[in-house]
């Protein structure tokens, strides 16, 4: 990831003194929370930045458009098809934001802007078309046993036959993947609502990230013996997410959607924080660390730099994801 200089953390002692100094908080912190409940679900609110800014007014206009949709799985959708690129196009010449193929853009695409034109490549009129596409599949296999919104999404990937056929998602891998993926990013985009509960597995990242405090930053680094065990910051947080059965993407602004996102003042020993940028999109994040407590975090920072603990709120402190929920 980009490199990113930090305020140095001044505080009194060596490593070893705020290695159990950040132990006893990450153990008190989880003591406190034990009682805390509620989940991200049913939200129709968008997280912020989670959606680009010129795409976030259609996306929640639009992602309300039926029962079986909502807006963060509209996002999710759309960044599971493109990324949102409105000039992606597929080997199979998927085109546009919502990788339409022409003969179902020209069956469904919609002017949805009235500019006279219903263009494939343009997100006004792509968004809206996916998600009205989107319900027009919910609707088509609405009697099919299951969830409305997988079986949408079946039908998206599959095509309604299938999934009436199979009498719900198809076991295609391709479909079951893509269902599977859409549905666990969905929660990554909406709105936090209420508190988040805690888990164990974020202790065990603390634990794996303490173990390389003072290891050299490496760009592109992934800990392998051959880069001499170095990490830069994304490699840090997929490596000690991975210790306890979490698989993180590789780059920090992807390890964005992989969960829901607390608040600053919910965040818990074993979030991901984030560092952007542009504060209103999360495709401009450029630095992930894990949060201890106390306003703190272990990070790779830069080259020429070592694991380090730093202070997280800084000018470009973006927010925060809990890849350990469950």
């Amino acid at each position: 990831m980009r490199r990113r200089r930090v305020w140095l953390l001044a505080i009194g002692g060596g490593v070893g003194t705020l290695s159990l100094f950040v132990t006893l908080l990450v153990v008190g912190t989880y003591v406190a929370s034990a009682n805390l409940t509620g989940a991200v679900g049913g939200a129709v609110g968008l997280a912020k930045g989670s959606v680009p800014a010129a795409y976030a007014g259609l996306v929640q206009k639009w992602g309300n458009l039926c029962k079986a949709l909502n807006p963060a799985l509209l996002a999710a959708q759309l960044n599971q098809e493109s990324g949102w690129n409105p000039k992606a196009q597929s080997p199979a010449k998927a085109q546009g934001i919502a990788q339409f193929i022409p003969g179902t853009w020209a069956t469904h695409g919609m002017d949805a802007n009235g500019d006279g034109k219903k263009n494939v490549h343009d997100p006004e009129d792509a968004i809206p078309s996916a998600a009205s596409y989107d319900c027009k599949l919910a609707a088509n296999v609405k009697d099919v046993p299951g969830d409305a919104s997988n079986n949408m999404l079946a039908a998206y990937n599959a095509g309604p036959y299938a999934v009436i056929k199979y009498r719900g998602v198809p076991p295609y891998n391709e479909t079951k993947n893509y269902v599977s993926t859409i549905r666990k990013m969905e929660q990554s985009f909406a709105a936090p609502t209420g508190r988040l509960s805690p888990t164990k597995q974020g202790a065990g990242a603390i634990a794996f990230a303490q173990s390389k405090l003072g290891t050299p930053y490496l760009w592109g680094g992934n800990g392998t013996p051959e880069q001499g065990g170095r990490f830069d910051c994304s490699g840090l947080t997929k490596a000690a997410f991975a210790k306890v059965g979490v698989e993180l993407p590789r780059v920090a602004n992807d390890q964005y959607n992989t969960g829901p996102h607390p608040k600053r003042s919910e965040l818990l020993p074993g979030d991901l924080v984030f560092f952007a940028h542009d504060l209103n999109n999360s495709r401009s994040i450029h630095h992930v660390g894990i949060y201890v407590g106390g306003g703190k975090m272990i990070n790779a920072p830069y080259t020429g730099a070592k694991i380090r603990y730093d202070p997280i709120d800084s000018p470009d402190y973006f927010g925060a994801t809990r890849p350990s929920a469950k």
